[in-house]
């Protein structure tokens, strides 16, 4: 049986990170269970990991406790790191540095890691995504290519696939990834299950029609600048073209 570790990072977190938690938690066990009811043996043992014994994730409005932690896993076969407000290994916490160096220590020995939503920041944190491609929310996509100039963002992809590292992009879509996955280390089969009993949209591959155009504006073209500044002054306002 394969091992799957859910990161619980116990600071730096939000809303987003326990509902990619609790969401991949499900969406496993449930695949896990689709086999079983056809006598089948899991794919899966699927673990909560967090870094240390003591400290757990408390938002004051939700709590979720791991079940081991990264000291007790010797080995895993597929990470999954949820949502998070970390973004670079300099501004992580303590315990999420831990988390970080576990996951680069996994992938090097053959694990397989996926980031769900802002959980891709974590992620480029490790250095492995330098030079390969990946996604992320699309709100978030200027203050990630400003921290990683060296990762090929595209937004534009619901998902991504590269060498045993699997991201997609912004919120709620990490159903797909985790769909993805499921038929990736189950069966089609499985997913369709998954994507029925959960009622997700199991085609969708594209996050571009989601996004809101937000211009870029950190440049120094102080023309350019003038420019969008008036038009996002006078966006209603109606212009007649003479000749």
């Amino acid at each position: 049986m394969k091992h799957l570790s859910i990161l619980v990072p116990d600071e730096q977190t939000n809303m987003s990170t326990i509902a990619c938690i609790v969401g991949a938690y499900q969406i496993f066990s449930e695949a896990n269970n689709y086999l079983a009811r056809k006598n089948e043996n899991p794919i899966f043992k699927i673990e909560l990991v967090g870094a240390t014994k003591n400290d757990f994730l408390n938002n004051n409005l939700l709590s979720i406790k791991h079940q081991v932690t990264i000291d007790e896993i010797a080995k895993t076969n597929l990470v999954a790191i949820p949502a998070s407000l970390i973004r670079d290994y300099e501004t992580a916490s303590k315990n999420n540095k831990r988390l970080i160096d576990w996951v680069t220590q996994q992938y090097k020995h053959g694990a397989e890691i996926a980031s769900m939503c802002a959980g891709s920041f974590m992620l480029a944190s490790t250095g492995m995504l330098a030079g390969r491609t990946c996604s992320t929310h699309w709100a978030l996509s200027e203050g990630f290519r400003e921290l990683y100039p060296d990762v090929n963002l595209q937004t534009d992809q619901l998902i991504t696939d590269e060498n045993g590292i699997y991201t997609n992009g912004g919120a709620y879509s990490f159903l797909n990834l985790l769909l993805y996955l499921v038929e990736k280390f189950y069966d089609r089969q499985t997913a369709i299950h998954c994507a029925k009993y959960f009622q997700i949209d199991l085609g969708r591959s594209l996050q571009a029609e989601f996004s809101i155009f937000s211009g870029h504006k950190k440049h120094s073209d102080d023309v350019i600048l003038i420019a969008q500044n008036t038009l996002k002054k006078t966006i209603k306002t109606k212009f007649l073209l003479k000749n």
